[in-house]
């Protein structure tokens, strides 16, 4: 099978075109690029010029700013202006989604125009029908005339292009044939590749967006393998999760797409896109290059001589259950409360079980911990009776029925210590040089593999051992280790997505294990602060919830699809989506989107089982899906109405 990277074990970046971007310069190794997008009405110019500077002096290398028609487009023009007035040259992008005209005005005033392939010319009608291959042609022809004027204005005037797929706005001429896949999404981009390549314009990024992370994930890497056959060559990527949600949860499923990618050395520019004001995007871009500014290749991690999974879509590696671990269930989670040297009921709040000590009852949350690992320590009460306990080994010899052993590989003797055995196994780092996998141990029905690195490329590390053992024909569960010296809440978070969310994605891991030696510190998340040592700990269990749902390995809680607002956002989408958070977070597996505007809402929330989507000033359109079920409610009751569709449709279940 095609690889979709320059290697899968040694760090190295995909080399791609150069494309400028005023001053600016993308791909070709050059570093990974920062930006965002305002949330301003276009028109408004001194409020649009005013947050731009606050997000160039918060560090975004390029700045986009929506242009849904030609008067925002020709608006373009004084906000530019102002920017360089007051010294600002930092390149700007106009965003483009149905109007020609616009791109067309905008690609003559700023340095970079962005278009979407899925409704630039096409009017979306969700209409399922056959093309012959005539049809096909005739639209591609049709294309072609409107899109080649915006070519050759980009080549007069020096702009570059973005050929932005989104995985909900996609033709219905590509789903006529490809349906909503991210083949569909490759193809969405490619036809107007090719258009451009024929007109040799070639000053391209590419992106292929999506709110699901497995989707995003999928099509970028088919998108490289496409234009490698294809061309030869790569042009630039722009990373991104569409339509991510705020707070914690709109970090993480940032972190898992952007920096899957990026591990394997794929992408030039991100942009993490958050329901939260534009500047504070830039903290979290930051930390996720971050981690690849100084990162090289270590040779102690071998190339995999075929690979034992199918990088383009998701099927989880078979495993053999060791009781509710593995074959098929749902990953679990393991929470590490080993600093605490004297257990006490209450510590147990932070990972979601709460003692009711009248009633002498556990209440437990739908992200409660399925494991607990306390060291060297046992603790000294009744714990509930879905928690179970790990110790270190040593001192599960001398208190065998208190828990179940963590072992070091080489301490570990196959024959059944215990019903079940958790084995850590360092993967391809300093320790692992003095461990050795015995094929008994490989094939013991108690063991469950513990796989951890400390090596710099941590995921390849632990990656390859999952590829060794489908070689070796091992069905053992996997526990994904991974532990956190992050200085902030953020750190924490993007480090523990990508390590272990990568993994996750290509069907690697039956549990996690994340760990931190961080407390004491004060951290804050969209203003949540985690400045004691249990808001750290809960941070770390709803981390490890939040992964599994953004990998859709496990869904315990809402899911919401948000996007990040901007000049054409027709409501006050933050005081909005906090609204609405608050009285459907207990609906477990339910995805709602909440979608500023209906250029983007309905194609854009492809996932979502209900959409409340801004149709007009102080009026709301609420989705089934993708089926328009109310128009033009009032704002003032769009929240009451959107819990009544969702009680019509048998989803809603009252908060206890």
């Amino acid at each position: 099978m095609q690889l979709y990277a320059p290697s899968l074990s040694a760090y190295r970046r995909l080399k791609t075109l150069e494309v400028k971007v005023g001053d600016l310069t993308l791909g070709n190794f050059n570093p990974i690029r920062i930006q965002t997008m305002t949330t301003t009405d276009t028109m408004d110019t001194i409020g649009t010029v005013e947050q731009t500077i606050r997000c160039i002096e918060a560090g975004a290398e390029l700045v986009r700013i929506t242009a849904p028609s030609k008067k925002e487009a020709e608006n373009l023009l004084n906000i530019k202006s102002e920017l360089r007035s007051r010294g600002y040259a930092t390149p700007l992008v106009a965003d483009i989604h149905f109007t020609p005209n616009a791109a067309e005005i905008a690609a003559r005033i700023v340095e970079k125009v962005r278009i979407n392939p899925g409704n630039y010319v096409d009017k979306k009608k969700f209409a399922f029908i056959e093309y012959t291959d005539q049809d096909y042609q005739e639209e591609l022809d049709r294309i072609r005339e409107r899109f080649v004027p915006l070519i050759q204005i980009c080549k007069e005037y020096g702009t570059a292009m973005r050929i932005g797929t989104n995985h909900g706005s996609l033709s219905d001429r590509i789903m006529s044939r490809y349906g909503d896949t991210p083949m569909g999404m490759v193809e969405s981009a490619m036809e107007f590749l090719r258009i451009a390549r024929d007109e040799q314009y070639h000053n391209i990024v590419l992106s292929m967006k999506a709110s699901n992370p497995q989707v995003m994930v999928q099509a970028y890497r088919l998108l490289v393998r496409h234009m490698e056959e294809e061309f030869s060559v790569c042009y630039p990527l722009h990373l991104g999760v569409t339509e991510a949600g705020d707070g914690e949860d709109g970090r993480v499923k940032s972190a898992i797409g952007i920096g899957t990618l990026l591990e394997d050395g794929l992408g030039d520019t991100i942009r993490v896109s958050l329901t939260e004001d534009p500047e504070l995007e830039i903290p979290v871009c930051k930390d996720i290059v971050a981690r690849y500014t100084h990162r090289v290749a270590d040779p102690t991690i071998p190339e995999a001589p075929v690979l034992q999974y199918d990088p383009f879509s998701y099927h989880r590696r078979k495993t053999q259950a060791v009781s509710n671990i593995g074959g098929g269930q749902v990953p679990v989670v393991m929470a590490d409360l080993s600093h605490i040297p004297d257990l006490k009921p209450s510590d147990l709040v932070s990972i979601g079980y709460t003692y009711d000590e009248p009633t002498d009852k556990w209440k437990i949350s739908d992200t409660a911990a399925d494991y607990l690992y306390t060291g060297i320590s046992k603790p000294g009460f009744a714990l509930p009776g879905t928690l179970k306990v790990v110790v270190d080994a040593d001192t599960y010899k001398t208190h065998p029925k208190d828990g179940f052993p963590l072992w070091e590989l080489n301490a570990y003797k196959t024959g059944g210590q215990a019903s079940i055995n958790f084995v850590r196994v360092h993967c391809y780092d300093k320790t692992s040089k003095d461990e050795s996998l015995s094929d008994d141990l490989l094939q013991d029905p108690t063991v469950v593999l513990c796989l951890v690195s400390d090596n710099q490329h941590a995921m390849p590390a632990v990656r390859r051992m999952c590829m060794e053992l489908e070689e070796r024909g091992c069905e053992q569960p996997i526990i994904l280790g991974c532990s956190s010296q992050g200085h902030t809440a953020d750190e924490h978070l993007i480090h523990f997505s990508t390590e272990t969310g990568a993994l996750l994605l290509d069907g690697f891991g039956d549990g996690l294990f994340l760990r931190t030696t961080a407390y004491g510190a004060n951290y804050q998340v969209s203003g949540r602060n985690y400045q004691d040592q249990q808001s750290l700990e809960g941070l770390l269990n709803n981390t490890a919830f939040s992964i599994l749902q953004a990998t859709r390995t496990r869904i315990s809680k809402t899911e919401y699809i948000s996007c990040p607002s901007c000049g054409r956002t027709l409501f006050e989408l933050q005081e909005t989506t906090a609204r609405i958070r608050a009285v459907t977070n207990h609906l477990k597996g339910v995805k709602i989107a909440i979608m500023g505007c209906i250029v983007n809402g309905p194609g854009e929330m492809a996932d979502a089982d209900f959409g409340y989507v801004g149709s007009g000033v102080g009026k709301i359109t609420l989705y089934r899906g993708k089926e328009i079920v109310k128009r033009n409610v009032d704002s003032e009751t769009a929240v009451e109405e959107l819990i009544d569709l969702i009680k019509d449709h048998g989803a809603w279940v009252d908060p206890v």
